[in-house]
C-alpha cells in the first residue's frame, strides 16, 4: 500500500489497470494486481492489530520477534555468514544469510537452497532481497521454538549437503539441491536415474521419514479466535 517510486527511464513502463485508465506509464506492460492502488485491506488489519494489542502489547510482540530472529540466527552459527549485524553480532527482527560464496565453491545458488527447503517441508524465506544471492528470514512473534528449530535444523543439514558437493562427493550439476524439490511423483517414480538415493531426496532428515510413516507428528501452532480478539496458545 502506498506510492511506488522509480527512475525516469522506467516511468513509462509502470503497470496499468483494466478498470482505471491512465494510472500507469505511457507504455505499460499490463496489470500486475487486481486493485489499481494496492490492497487497501492491509490498512485496517494493521490498525486493528495495533488497537487490540495496545502500546504495551505491541512492544512485547516486537521484543519476541527480535528474540526469535536472534535465536534463529544463532542456531546455524558458523554454517553461513550473516550480513548487516549490529553490535555484539545481534540482528533486528530480520537477518540475511549470505549464500554467494557457495556459487564459487559448489555452483550452488540461493535459489537452490530455497527449493531444497521444500523437501524439508518448509517454505523458503525471502529470496534475493535486499541483496542478490541471499535469504532474508523474518520470524514473527507467534512462531514457536519448535518451528524455529525446524528451520534451523534444515539450514544446518543443507549446509552439510553443500559441503559434500564442495568435497567432490556429489556432482555440482546433478545433486539434491539442483534437482529440488523432489515431489511425491518424482520420488516414487519407477524411473529413478538420480545419482543419489530416493531417501536422501525425499527424507533428508529422519523426522521427515518418521512423519511419513506415522511414527511422529508435527504439532501445529494453535490459534484461537474469539470475536475480534486473537489469542495465541502455543503448541497443541
Amino acid at each position: 500500500m502506498g506510492p511506488i517510486a522509480v527512475r525516469q527511464h522506467l516511468a513509462s513502463f509502470l503497470p496499468d489497470s483494466v478498470f482505471i485508465q491512465n494510472v500507469g506509464g505511457s507504455q505499460p506492460f499490463g496489470q500486475v494486481s487486481q486493485a489499481a492502488y494496492g490492497p487497501a485491506s492491509i490498512l485496517p488489519v494493521s490498525y486493528l492489530l495495533m488497537w487490540m494489542l495496545g502500546s504495551r502489547g505491541l512492544k512485547t510482540c516486537t521484543g519476541y520477534a527480535i528474540l526469535n530472529a536472534n535465536y534463529l540466527k544463532k542456531r546455524p552459527d558458523g554454517h553461513y555468514p550473516v550480513l548487516f549485524l549490529g553490535e555484539n553480532d545481534f540482528c533486528a527482527h530480520v537477518f540475511i544469510i549470505d549464500l554467494r560464496l557457495f556459487k564459487k565453491t559448489a555452483q550452488i545458488e540461493a535459489e537452490d537452497v530455497a527449493k531444497r527447503l521444500m523437501d524439508y517441508g518448509l517454505h523458503s524465506p525471502t529470496l534475493a532481497f535486499p541483496v542478490a544471492g541471499t535469504l532474508m528470514t523474518e520470524p514473527t512473534e507467534s512462531e514457536s521454538k519448535r518451528e524455529l528449530d525446524r528451520l534451523a535444523d534444515a539450514l544446518i543439514s543443507i549446509c552439510t549437503e553443500i559441503a559434500s558437493i564442495e568435497e567432490g562427493e556429489e556432482s555440482t550439476t546433478n545433486n539434491f539441491l539442483k534437482n529440488a524439490p523432489h515431489t511425491a511423483k518424482c520420488a516414487t517414480s519407477v524411473d529413478w536415474d538420480m545419482p543419489y538415493a530416493r531417501k536422501t531426496a525425499a527424507f533428508p532428515l529422519l523426522i521427515l521419514l518418521l512423519i511419513c510413516q506415522g511414527k511422529a507428528l508435527l504439532q501445529p501452532y494453535k490459534c484461537v479466535f474469539v470475536g475480534f480478539f486473537f489469542f495465541s496458545s502455543g503448541q497443541m
